[in-house]
This record gives C-alpha cells, sequence and structure tokens, in this order.
C-alpha cells in the first residue's frame, strides 16, 4: 500500500481509497453505488486531463465511460497541502444547481452520483477534450464567441443565483480559507516557503519588491476578507482556462469545487486575469467586462483588484501556469497588477 493510501486510510478506514496504482476497489464501489449494471464492468481507467485538487478518472465499461472524483485530505498536485475533503459537497451543489437552469446545464457535465461516504462523485463523461490553458501559449487565441459564452455563463449563474441556493448551498468555508492563504496570503510573503528559481531562475528576485511592499499586502489582506465573506450570488471560484473545456459539443465550464455564494466580481476578476496573463490586450478584456455590465451589474473597481491579486499569485504563487513568458514579460504582468491593485494616482 503507498504512502498516500496509508495516509488516506488513516483518517478514512471506512472508505475505499482510489490511486492509479490502487484501483481495485472500484468496480466493487461503483457496484455498491449501484452506477454499474448487473452485465457491466470496467475494461480500462484512464486519467482524463491535469487537475489540481482531487484524484480524477475516465471509467471506461463495456457500455459507456464516466468520470469518477474524489477528495482527499490533501491537494492531489501538492499532497503536503492539507485540504478540506468536504469539497465535493459544495461541487455536488454547484451542479444540482445548474442542472435546473437550462442554459448552463447545456455547458456543465450532468451529475451522476455523490457518495460523502467514500468522498466521491460521479458525472458524465464530456468525452474527448481539451482545457483552454493552451491560451498561454498562443498569446490568449480565445475566440470572441467562446468569450462571449463565458461571459454569459456568468452573467446567468450570478443572476439565477440571486434567488436561489441561499439557504441550502454549503458555506465551503474551509476551501475558501485554504484558497484565501494561496491567493491573498501567501504570495505577498518571503517567507512563504515556495522554491521559485525551481519554477524559473531569477523569478524569487522578482518577488522581492511584492513581499517588500507593505501597501500591497494590505490591500490584499482586505480584499481577503471580502473574499473570506458571503456575498449574494453563487461564484464558480475557479473560472479560469483550466475549468473550461472544448468538447465535441461545444464549451463546457468543471471542476466548480471552490464555489460558494460571493461576489460576481471574484468571478469575472479571475476570468480576467487570465486573459491578461495570456496576452490578450487591456482593451479586450474591458471590452468583455462591458458586455457583462451591459446585463448586470458589477462593481468594476473590484473586478480589476480581484484581476490584480489573482495575476500576482499565478505568477509568484505556488498554483503556477503552464506559461512561456520571460522574466521580463513577467515583471510587466506584475507592473500592471500591482496598479490594478492599487492604481497610481497622477496629477
Amino acid at each position: 500500500m503507498s504512502d498516500l493510501a496509508t495516509r488516506f486510510h488513516h483518517q478514512f478506514p471506512n472508505a475505499t481509497y482510489l490511486g492509479a496504482d490502487h484501483l481495485d476497489g472500484l468496480e466493487p464501489l461503483l457496484t455498491s453505488l449501484d452506477i454499474l449494471a448487473p452485465d457491466e464492468v470496467i475494461v480500462r481507467t484512464e486519467k482524463p486531463g491535469e487537475g489540481n485538487m482531487n484524484f480524477v478518472r475516465r471509467v471506461v465499461t463495456n457500455r459507456r465511460s464516466i468520470i469518477i472524483k474524489q477528495s482527499r485530505p490533501w491537494v492531489e498536485k501538492y499532497p503536503q497541502v492539507a485540504a478540506p475533503v468536504e469539497r465535493l459537497e459544495a461541487e455536488t451543489a454547484f451542479y444540482r444547481f445548474v442542472a435546473r437552469v437550462p442554459q448552463l446545464s447545456a455547458m456543465s457535465p450532468a451529475l451522476v452520483t455523490f457518495d460523502p461516504d467514500n468522498l466521491v462523485m460521479v458525472t458524465e463523461d464530456l468525452g474527448a477534450s481539451s482545457d483552454y490553458t493552451s491560451v498561454y501559449q498562443s498569446k490568449g487565441d480565445i475566440s470572441s464567441e467562446d468569450t462571449t459564452a463565458l461571459i454569459d455563463y456568468l452573467v446567468r449563474l450570478h443572476r439565477e443565483s440571486v434567488h436561489g441556493p441561499r439557504d441550502t448551498f454549503p458555506a465551503n468555508q474551509a476551501l475558501k480559507q485554504l484558497n484565501h492563504a494561496h491567493i491573498f496570503d501567501l504570495p505577498f510573503r518571503a517567507d512563504n516557503g515556495f522554491d521559485l528559481d525551481a519554477v524559473q531562475p531569477g523569478l524569487k528576485q522578482l518577488a522581492q519588491p511584492i513581499h517588500e511592499d507593505k501597501e500591497l499586502r494590505e490591500r490584499a489582506a482586505a480584499l481577503g476578507e471580502i473574499y473570506l465573506g458571503t456575498g449574494p450570488v453563487l461564484i464558480h471560484g475557479d473560472f479560469y482556462p483550466g475549468s473550461w473545456l472544448s468538447t465535441a459539443a461545444g464549451l463546457k465550464v468543471i471542476d466548480p469545487e471552490f464555489a460558494y455564494l460571493g461576489h460576481a466580481e471574484f468571478d469575472l476578476g479571475v476570468f480576467a486575469a487570465h486573459l491578461l496573463v495570456a496576452g490578450q490586450p487591456l482593451s479586450n478584456v474591458e471590452s468583455h467586462l462591458s458586455h457583462y455590465r451591459q446585463q448586470r451589474d458589477i462593481e468594476e473597481s473590484f473586478v480589476w483588484k480581484f484581476a490584480g491579486i489573482e495575476i500576482i499569485r499565478r505568477l509568484v504563487g505556488l498554483a503556477q501556469l503552464p506559461l512561456e513568458l520571460t522574466l521580463a514579460e513577467k515583471q510587466e504582468l506584475i507592473g500592471l497588477a500591482k496598479n490594478l491593485v492599487a492604481p497610481t494616482v497622477t496629477a
């Protein structure tokens, strides 16, 4: 048994542990959940794509394929980082909510089942697909149709949830606390333990002015308090290219484990940040936000502040992106981000 399996069973002795090298219990588990028909057997399993938070596997049977996801008491990509296992409850609740809205369900995988005892969620398989992280190498080359669809998705999600799941949606506070640390706190501290030079030689020195900027840290902390609070709408919580899929059936949105009742400006800020990091001009991103603003009111200044924070944490934080940027290009982005968070006042 692997060290991770032992660690898992120590905390959850009655749960089935799923791992790439530990899948013996998969078929009995799916049978016990009434997922597999009596004549249905697993043919193979495969990794459907890259993921950070959870163990994810495509399960191909003699009749179909499904996606199974298991949360562990750690971040799957970074096992040294502890994480709350309850995160799949929020993801499940999110999929149940969007299933009631045709425009959202059309862009989401259907939920099959959720088993809290085994920390497992099963969804439909969207088939052969690719996420949108290639935009980081293609200088933000994403079609206007797709960006419009993504903005319309957020408009509908935020609008429909105003009178939606306020009393029933999980608070997701433990995962928010973890996310808060890696967005609003650790990237702004010199003692965060991140080996930035292992990511790119010279990146540690590039981060030094961020660590020494007291006003920037204070602005980040203030925005972090807003993030930790409760807001008026249901947000996706991680609305970036890794959560967007290109499939044969069109654009889909996945991985809403960071969902909670928050502020629309956070979703929009993350969206804007990644388009900027990918190389889209500021004017293009402004036009996308204008499309949202034509349909719903937002506090745009907070969108840009959250965007600045997201740029900084993706460049000098733990959750790195597949970027091909020089240090000079990253320095330029950091300068833009700092000005978004704390705009320079000119006479």
